[in-house]
């Protein structure tokens, strides 16, 4: 493999790090850069897996310290029923709930979704949707704090998190939007929204392994597929912390814009 197709890889796996935690679409970007610059991937499924889990490794090591206390707690609930462990104890559980309805619906109709995941103009109307969803919300502040989020909400954020399986909806805004809608404060909703992210990428990135251990071709793309998820992992860390500081000060109205311009764009241009 030539050094300009490394590069195509290394520039995608950037694009897929910065756009993975904000609420714009990875998936989206990937799929339109990919049709902007004619790039001919090989196997595009198995290389955002790999990517994904770039950005996976990054959101696990920015998290770190509350996941293991979140695990932590658990475990010692389940073992003393010490009352201090018992808000992570329900936190975990309602992680869990959370990715539930992705994962289901991602199993049931993995097939359609595949089927329509390659279709730009699909991005371009996915865009404005999520465009006309982070305005809506743009100036809620929420009042729930972590221990408040109960079984419903998490069903709620969960059932926002099936939109984002197809391309060019922003997986982080629709749980930030369900969040949201579920006055949850800005902070707790985009905390939650990366917990979330957690299960949802480790079950991606396992139900993928097979197929791409099968990859005819495979060795010519270690290099290549290496690179890239390195890439999205380094750009997925700071632009995740990037990210979280954009949602203390409220600043979602500047990505409903940006991907109102987009998906025009897209739908007139691509």
């Amino acid at each position: 493999m030539n050094i300009i197709k490394i590069i195509e890889y290394v520039f995608l796996g950037i694009i897929q790090g910065f756009t993975e935690p904000i609420p714009i679409s990875s998936s989206g970007h990937l799929l339109i850069f990919k049709n902007l610059f004619k790039f001919d991937m090989l196997n595009d499924i198995n290389f955002e897996i790999v990517v994904n889990f770039g950005s996976f490794i990054a959101i696990l090591l920015l998290y770190r310290k509350e996941i293991f206390k979140i695990i932590k707690d658990f475990f010692t609930f389940i073992k003393t029923k010490n009352d201090k462990c018992k808000e992570n104890y329900k936190y975990a559980w309602l992680i869990v709930i959370g990715t539930i309805p992705a994962g289901l619906f991602g199993v049931i109709f993995k097939d359609k979704i595949d089927a329509v995941s390659d279709n730009v103009k699909l991005v371009g109307i996915a865009l404005l949707i999520t465009a006309l969803a982070l305005f809506l919300i743009k100036d809620f502040k929420g009042k729930k704090e972590k221990k408040e989020i109960t079984i419903f909400d998490s069903i709620i954020i969960g059932l926002f998190q099936v939109a984002a399986l197809f391309p060019g909806i922003s997986r982080s805004g629709a749980t930030i939007v369900g969040s949201m809608s579920r006055d949850l404060k800005r902070q707790t909703a985009v905390n939650y929204s990366f917990m979330l992210y957690l299960p949802i990428s480790l079950a991606t990135m396992a139900l993928g392994v097979k197929d791409l251990i099968q990859t005819p071709g495979i060795n010519s793309l270690i290099l290549p597929y290496t690179l890239g998820m390195i890439a999205s992992g380094v750009i997925t860390y700071f632009s995740a912390k990037w990210f979280i500081n954009i949602m203390k000060k409220g600043k979602l109205g500047y990505f409903s814009i940006y991907c109102l311009i987009v998906g025009i764009l897209v739908i007139l241009f691509l």
